[in-house]
C-alpha cells in the first residue's frame, strides 16, 4: 500500500512537471511538504519494521529465529529498502537491502553475520528516529 501511495504520488508529480514544461511554467512547488506529511502518515508502519528486524535480528543471534519470522523480516527489510530512499535516506535504504540480502540466501544466517543484522537494525531505528 505504502509503495502504491509513493508510485501515485510520484506519477501524479512528474505528470504535472511534463504538462509545465510543455507549456514553459515553472516546475511544481518544492515536494518537501507532501513528502514530509507522507513520512509521518507511515511513520508508525516504518517503525513496525524495523522494529520486525531488531527482533529477528536478536532472534536470530540466540538461535530462536522461526521461519515466519524470517520471512516476514526479509519482507520488511525489503519493504524498508525501497520506501526509504523516497524519503532521502539513502543510507537506511542501503542497510535494509544488506538485511534484506542476508535473508534472502537459504538456511540461518552465522553468528557473525547475525551480529551485523543487530548492528543494521539498531542503526535503521537511529536513522528513522532521527528524521524529521
Amino acid at each position: 500500500m505504502f509503495l502504491d501511495l509513493i508510485e501515485r504520488f510520484t506519477m501524479k508529480c512528474a505528470a504535472q512537471f511534463d504538462r509545465g514544461s510543455a507549456t514553459g511554467a515553472a516546475a511544481p512547488a518544492d515536494l518537501g511538504p507532501a513528502l514530509d506529511l507522507l513520512w509521518t502518515r507511515f511513520l508508525p508502519e516504518i517503525r513496525q519494521r524495523v522494529d520486525l528486524l531488531e527482533a529477528a535480528a536478536l532472534d536470530c543471534a540466540s538461535n530462536r529465529l522461526s521461519s515466519a519470522q524470517y520471512e516476514a523480516a526479509r519482507a520488511a527489510a525489503h519493504k524498508l529498502a525501497g520506501s526509504l530512499g523516497t524519503f532521502g535516506l539513502a543510507r537506511g535504504t542501503a542497510l535494509a537491502r544488506e538485511f534484506e540480502l542476508a535473508f534472502s540466501n537459504e538456511g540461518t544466517p552465522s553468528s557473525a553475520l547475525a551480529q551485523r543484522l543487530t548492528s543494521i537494525a539498531a542503526e535503521l531505528r537511529t536513522i528513522v528516529d532521527s528524521h524529521k
